[in-house]
């Protein structure tokens, strides 16, 4: 299991101050305060936490600051010469290790210079990652299989559109084709696995899905067409038919949850919440294509109460309470962050809680080992993902209100792609409308209203809160 992080790691800001809670003896250390990057570290969080929580929480746009007491000449002459040899030594090693393997004749005696180890390793794991918040919803739907496999066959044409100059039409064909056959010969168990009352809606969409506009005929007749833009404008379409489905057999969640947590809020499906964000100092949101600026602007996020039921719960209720409404944003170098103070509601210390892929039901009170090949159905590493920071309780809590947006940027991760504090944090939910807003947001800017527009009729409150 990966070390867990400090519950400072996202933020946690006193009351009244504009500085970030760190320990007396990293508040000190410019080096610690300025430089954003995190050296190479194994995606298992080996990183001390309070490394991963300055390089979160560090302002954007700020030049690393110049040490105040500057190394002497010589000082910077030895250093200089120091890693001259070094990089000398590697290379004349490097050079006798292909000699040894190369030549017949071996080097009996020779004793080859020290090369320093290396201080990580990076672990990549072969894994078809989901890279925008509409794929990985769609994949966390807990659907029928049927229409897990059609998706899959669907969602491979994605990659294979990729490819650049001449495409795999051939192989788009015969994906299209298997998850036709699967649509038309599994008809009864599709159906079957909608509930009565939302069987008509089901029957629309899945005619809609085999022969409607943007339907499996129509892409297949775009892919032997050989048009790659109505490939994918079809395949966009088709997909968002499927999630549409499977979102029909999922009315509720798919397994129970322990006991002690039915005292908790809990979302027994999706929502929807609504942002509008505010600047405050008298600028403006760069506008839309012919639209005009302003100095609102709107986001909205979708959250996943199949994959994490108690933390989208707790935060669908503390929208309905109002409490973010006028709250404060904080800009860091890979987050925008909630004011971690409260004024009109409560949260609750809900336990941290992952849902791993491939496993039934999440996890809770521990985080993710990515090191061993470990991975959430709602990663982090997609950019516009929605998490809560964890308590200042402890870690093994998520705090009761703070939330923050996280800018995924794959120049700050590791080797496979994923983000170094991935499976660290309950991620419950993506921005799915404004994610161009959020690079504008500076620190000081306010959330004027957060609203639930979708979802309240599966928001399942505790017994005292009915």
């Amino acid at each position: 299991m990966a070390h867990p992080l400090s519950c400072s790691t996202i933020i946690s800001h006193r009351a009244g101050s504009s500085s970030c809670y760190l320990p007396r003896s990293l508040k000190n250390n410019a080096f610690f305060r300025t430089h954003l990057v995190l050296p190479l570290s194994p995606l298992r969080s080996t990183t001390p936490a309070r490394q991963i929580y300055a390089r979160l929480t560090a302002p954007r746009n700020n030049a690393s600051l110049e040490l105040t007491k500057r190394p002497t000449t010589p000082s910077i002459l030895l250093t200089h010469l120091e890693s001259k040899m070094k990089q000398f030594q590697s290379l004349m090693a490097v050079m006798l290790i292909f000699i040894e393997i190369a030549s017949p004749i071996p080097f009996y005696g020779w004793q080859v210079w020290p090369i320093s180890p290396a201080e990580a390793v990076l672990y990549s794991p072969e894994t078809n990652i989901p890279r925008t918040g509409e794929l990985a919803l769609r994949r966390a739907i807990p659907a029928n299989p049927n229409m897990k496999t059609i998706q899959d066959s669907l969602e491979d044409i994605s990659y294979l559109l990729r490819i650049p100059q001449r495409k795999p039409f051939g192989t788009m064909e015969g994906n299209v084709k298997k998850a036709l056959k699967i649509a038309t010969d599994e008809k009864a168990s599709i159906l079957a696995s909608i509930p009565a009352e939302l069987r008509d809606e089901g029957s629309v969409l899945y005619a809609k899905l085999i022969e409607g506009k943007g339907g499996l005929q129509n892409l297949l007749q775009y892919i032997k067409d050989k048009d790659p833009d109505k490939v994918s404008v079809g395949l966009a379409s088709t997909l968002d038919t499927v999630a549409q489905l499977e979102l029909l057999q999922a009315p509720g969640l798919s397994f129970l949850l322990p006991q002690q947590y039915l005292k908790y809020p809990r979302l027994t499906g999706r929502g929807i919440v609504e942002f509008t964000v505010e600047k405050v100092d008298g600028s403006t949101f760069s506008p839309e294509a012919a639209g005009v600026a302003k100095s609102t602007a709107k986001i909205q996020v979708v959250l996943d109460g199949y994959s994490a039921p108690l933390t989208a719960g707790n935060f669908a209720k503390l929208v309905i309470d109002g409490a973010y409404d006028g709250m404060k944003l904080t800009s860091a170098n890979q987050a925008i962050l909630s004011d971690s103070e409260l004024g009109k509601a409560t949260g609750y210390s809900v336990p941290l809680e992952i849902k791993p892929s491939g496993q039934f039901e999440p996890l809770y009170r521990t985080t993710l080992s990515v090191q061993d090949g470990e991975l959430p159905v709602l990663p982090l590493s997609v950019y516009g993902a929605v998490a809560m920071a964890h308590s200042d309780v402890s870690e093994e809590l998520s705090s009761p209100s703070q939330f923050f947006f996280y800018l995924y940027d794959k120049r700050n991760s590791g080797l496979g792609g994923l983000s170094f504090e991935e499976g660290q944090f309950s991620v419950f939910g993506y921005t799915t409308i404004g994610r161009d807003i959020l690079p504008q947001i500076k620190t000081g800017d306010i959330i004027r209203s957060a609203k639930l527009v979708e979802g309240q009729d599966r928001l399942v409150l505790p017994p005292q809160e009915n």
